[in-house]
């Protein structure tokens, strides 16, 4: 029960991104000539970031490799996704 009120609260603070990610993926990534725009490049950083910090993580590789997927074929939403509910830094790794 205490995780479907998680949930809840979480999805009530995301839903201003969503509607920020739905303003912005209107937005083309790509400029007329085919290079990428400024969008794209942040976009492209924030996602090979993600996918660094995927597979930091001290999950099972199947878990890794479901949210490596998820940030490549969805790359505005899975990035978004990913940072609300992957909890990451709930593991024990030492550092005090």
């Amino acid at each position: 029960m205490n995780k479907i009120i998680a949930s809840t609260s979480r999805l009530a603070a995301a839903a201003p991104l969503f509607a920020l990610m739905l303003l912005v993926s209107s937005c083309a990534r790509f400029n007329a000539n085919g290079g990428l725009a400024t969008w794209g490049w942040v976009l492209l950083i924030l996602d090979v970031l993600a996918l660094l910090d995927v597979f930091r993580q001290p999950w099972t590789i199947g878990k890794k490799i479901l949210w490596a997927a998820i940030i490549f074929f969805f790359p505005l939403a899975g990035l978004i996704i990913y940072w609300l509910f992957a909890g990451r830094g709930k593991s024990n790794t030492g550092i005090v």
